[in-house]
């Protein structure tokens, strides 16, 4: 056996994946098409769950470059153009990480090298065959065609995904062909900036939120001075006709006066680049038919594209390879239950469908016409109730899916990604994010006795177990799996043997003892 593990794609799906494999002692081969890292600007930073989870794995730091703890946003945000006011909400789940996507890319390459990843840049896979035990897949590199035979292989190759076809999955969804978006990092007048809220105040429209975009009767209008970088302006236009011309400042330009009917002076960006300046004419919302082909996994855009703002695009696809990374390595190590691999699609689907609902109620909403201005207008008055506000907040960070783990349903947090949380223990105070750098599973004992602790002595080798005192806001005990999903919770602090073995029937369901005879290879 070559290698336990290729991935194909070096983004930050595929790199993340890799990180993961590696945390758990798997070194995954990484073939990359591109021989240099990609500097085109895509996506602008990170956005709802996703930025707690790289700050359980130790990386929120080196992406943002601050040494303080994520925050969630707890003023105001938007869902298709419409303000939702988090001030409304006990606790916000909506974070954000600005970083361009090449930064991104870079971080996370880094440490997957840390932990042992081979990259290799300018070499792409252009065939595969499956049998029984591994896959063989054909890769074309700067020396010419070789083979290599891997346990598993993992498309993490993008909406075009090369994975997906040649394993024959479909890709079934929705196209939009009326809408054109334009996109610019330009300059504006300076004046026209507002120095205490970074507001654009436009003279014969009014005053323009930064980073909050704005539907009018003739289109989508957005103002993000993002730091560091020249302010990125962006339009959206339906029923545009066809142009063979290539994007300028100009057509921005023009398009602005169109969708906000008054002229925003537009100047070239300034500092040294990449800089954006592009047209995109249409759009998908796409779902794989499955993101499992026996040894072929699909995540990211290779199994889910979505037509939607916001950012749901890394949120969803980081995920995924958090929760397809801790399942490959279990099997690969032996410690893999019966079925655990396939709760890959089981739960990953669940999520990409959510997002579909998410983008394809935004495009409905930012559409044009009077009925449904008059439909918006009907939301925003929604929009003032505290419960409809969570609602899409929690969609808008993903943070509303909770699993299916088994067993009885017998705590909320049962099924839900954990919540950040501060543990009083016997050597101070700690973050959770602290505890799950290693991706291991975690038990939380927070009794105050170590009642829960002691209760699974022939499991200490396979989870960190940490006691705490106990926290009124925090159940009694907590087990979490490798990806920071709770498998088991219980308000008990004095466990008895029914309780002690609903705790063990809740761990093999995703963890068994390993097989010594089976190694990595």
């Amino acid at each position: 056996m070559t290698v336990d593990v290729v991935i194909s794609g070096g983004g930050p799906n595929g790199l993340m994946l890799a990180c993961e494999l590696g945390l758990a002692g798997v070194r995954p081969i990484v073939l990359e098409r591109l021989a240099t890292p990609d500097e085109e600007p895509k996506a602008n930073g990170l956005l709802g769950q996703v930025v707690q989870l790289v700050d359980r794995r130790g990386l929120y730091e080196q992406l943002s470059g601050s040494p303080v703890p994520p925050q969630p946003n707890s003023t105001y945000f938007m869902f298709a153009a419409m303000a939702l006011d988090l001030s409304l909400l006990d606790n916000s789940p909506i974070y954000g990480l600005p970083a361009p996507q090449h930064h991104i890319t870079k971080v996370l390459e880094k440490r997957a090298v840390e932990l042992g990843a081979e990259i290799r840049r300018g070499h792409e896979l252009i065939g595969l065959r499956q049998d029984g035990d591994a896959v063989t897949v054909e890769v074309t590199g700067p020396d010419g065609n070789y083979r290599l035979r891997t346990r598993y292989t993992a498309g993490a190759d993008g909406a075009h995904s090369r994975t997906r076809k040649l394993s024959g999955i479909g890709f079934p969804g929705v196209g939009y062909d009326r809408a054109t978006s334009r996109a610019a990092h330009a300059t504006v007048p300076s004046d026209w900036v507002d120095p205490a809220t970074g507001a654009l105040i436009v003279p014969g429209y009014g005053t323009i939120q930064p980073f909050l975009p704005l539907r009018t009767e003739h289109g989508g209008f957005s103002y993000a001075p993002f730091p560091g970088h020249p302010p990125l302006i962006s339009t959206i236009e339906w029923d545009q006709p066809e142009t063979g011309t290539p994007m300028s400042l100009g057509e921005l330009g023009a398009s602005v006066r169109r969708v906000l009917a008054t002229e925003v002076p537009l100047g070239p960006p300034a500092g040294g680049g990449p800089h954006v300046l592009r047209r995109l004419s249409g759009g998908h919302t796409r779902i794989a038919d499955r993101f499992r082909d026996r040894r072929v996994f699909l995540l990211g855009d290779a199994a889910h594209i979505y037509t939607a703002g916001g950012g749901p695009g890394l949120n969803l696809g980081l995920q995924d390879a958090v929760n397809l990374g801790w399942k490959l390595a279990a099997d690969l190590r032996g410690g893999a239950p019966a079925g655990l691999l396939d709760s890959y699609e089981t739960e990953r689907r669940q999520a990409a469908a959510r997002m579909v609902t998410y983008a394809r109620a935004q495009s409905a909403l930012i559409g044009p016409g009077g009925d449904i201005t008059a439909l918006r207008e009907l939301f925003t008055e929604l929009l003032r109730d505290r419960s409809a506000v969570q609602l899409l907040a929690d969609l808008t960070a993903g943070s509303d899916i909770r699993y299916d783990v088994g067993g009885p349903d017998t705590h909320p947090l049962i099924g839900r990604f954990a919540p950040d949380m501060e543990l009083r223990t016997p050597h101070g105070t700690v973050r959770l994010a602290e505890l799950t750098r290693n991706a291991r599973p975690l038990l939380l004992d927070l009794t105050g006795d170590a009642g829960w602790a002691e209760s699974l002595p022939e499991w200490h080798h396979q989870l960190d177990i940490v006691t705490a005192h106990p926290d009124p806001e925090l159940p009694a005990a907590l087990l979490l799996r490798p990806d920071c999903y709770i498998a088991w919770a219980t308000a008990s602090p004095h466990p008895d043997a029914a309780d002690r073995q609903a705790l063990r029937t809740s761990l093999q369901r995703f963890l068994r003892p390993a097989d010594p005879a089976r190694r990595l290879g």
